[in-house]
């Protein structure tokens, strides 16, 4: 069976445009979060998120995909070209049947469909873009990468929300070992539009907090919600001995087990099933829990949500038994986007031997009974690291990345 390992990253976050941008700012806390510049914020109760402020597509996108496309995929068109850059890899040598993509979407073309709404109420029907179907923006990710890359094999669009990003991953793991070498996984998302922002507004969960330092604190006494924000991350995963072949430059790691579970209906006497899916990743991955150095949480930052992931994390390690981390606190909540980004936090804390902090969390809320690493980066030795993600609605997904020497 083939060994699926990561040899190219590519980052676009609210605090760095680039891998190692990002990664700096994560280990000094430095946030990305703050007063929504994309839209007349002020009239709605949510005031903040992790905005990639500074982006214009235009300097990295081609005029015709500007219309054709939404935000979501301009951030990914940048970051596989971060990803395949960083492997230097050329994808012209490989087999181009045997070279897929697979990405993850949320909020589809929320952005460009208020858009092009407007034009229909104040222009006419005349004036609206042929490219208006939120399932094209689903499928246009992946199509574009597909087509501006030559990537003839497999692609595909997965839809489970903040899950999604590792649910690209685990279905690109199971892509390389269908006769692919090579699979650019991942996620972005971008929901920074009224429209983006208003449909997420019924459920509740939104922070409606005005300071930066106070609106995102998973596990923490004042939870009050989370933050959305925008970015995400893409990933070249190829098999081991592709990699070796062709003499990729570094291998951050392998992509060692994945499982997803759904939950039962709301109402009923069965339990969230988060701990399931983290077991079952641990046992595809062939790990025990003690082999675990540190965990992503999910960390989504409403109270009774919290408190199912701490008990999750507390019935499989132990209470306070490994380091727990939410980096998410710098970026806001990035929906198909963050799990791709976690896992490239993961790989890199086991590169430098360092886990990423949790910021502004002060006092863990009663039933939290985790070790949460907070304020400062922890040094320790990281080999194996578990990522959780939990999308609206039910789904939850766990993917075990791991070192490779």
């Amino acid at each position: 069976m083939k060994t699926a390992v990561v040899t190219g990253l590519g980052v676009m976050a609210p605090n760095g445009m680039d891998t190692e941008t990002y990664w700096s700012s994560i280990l000094d806390g430095k946030s990305g979060i703050n007063r929504i510049q994309r839209f007349d914020a002020p009239r709605y109760p949510v005031k903040l998120a992790g905005e990639l402020a500074t982006f214009d597509p235009s300097e990295h996108v081609p005029s015709r995909l500007l219309v054709e496309t939404s935000a979501m995929s301009h951030l990914a068109f940048v970051a596989a070209e971060m990803a395949i850059r960083d492997a230097q890899v050329d994808l012209t040598q490989l087999p181009e049947y045997e070279i897929g993509v697979i990405t993850a979407n949320a909020t589809g073309g929320v952005e460009v469909g208020q858009r092009e709404l407007e034009k229909l109420w104040t222009q006419g029907p005349e004036h609206v873009s042929a490219y208006m179907s939120i399932a094209w923006f689903y499928a246009a990710t992946t199509g574009q990468l597909s087509i501006r890359h030559k990537l003839r094999g497999h692609c595909g669009v997965v839809v489970s929300e903040q899950a999604g990003g590792l649910d690209a991953i685990g279905h690109g793991r199971r892509v390389l070992r269908q006769n692919h070498q090579l699979v650019l996984v991942g996620g972005t998302e971008s929901a920074m539009s009224p429209a983006g922002v208003v449909a997420q507004m019924p459920t509740g969960n939104l922070s409606h907090s005005d300071n930066p330092d106070a609106a995102f604190l998973p596990f923490d006494v004042r939870a009050n919600g989370y933050v959305p924000g925008e970015g995400g991350a893409i990933l070249v995963v190829e098999d081991a001995e592709t990699a070796r072949r062709r003499g990729a430059p570094h291998v951050y790691g392998e992509i060692a087990g994945y499982a997803a579970t759904f939950d039962p209906r709301p109402g009923g006497d069965r339990r969230p099933t988060l701990e399931q899916a983290a077991r079952l990743a641990l046992a595809d991955a062939g790990v025990e829990p003690g082999d675990v150095d540190v965990v992503f949480a999910d960390a989504y930052g409403v109270p009774e949500l919290d408190r199912v992931e701490a008990a999750a994390i507390s019935a499989i390690f132990g209470p306070r038994r490994v380091p727990v981390t939410a980096p998410k606190t710098m970026t806001g909540r990035i929906y198909a986007g963050a799990g791709a980004l976690d896992t490239v936090s993961a790989l890199l804390s086991i590169r430098d031997g360092v886990i990423p902090p949790t910021i502004n969390v002060d006092t863990l809320a009663p039933g939290c009974d985790i070790d949460l690493v907070r304020e400062r980066p922890r040094t320790a030795p990281v080999r194996t690291a578990l990522v959780l993600g939990r999308g609206h609605g039910g789904f939850n997904s766990a993917v075990v990345v791991r070192a490779t020497s």
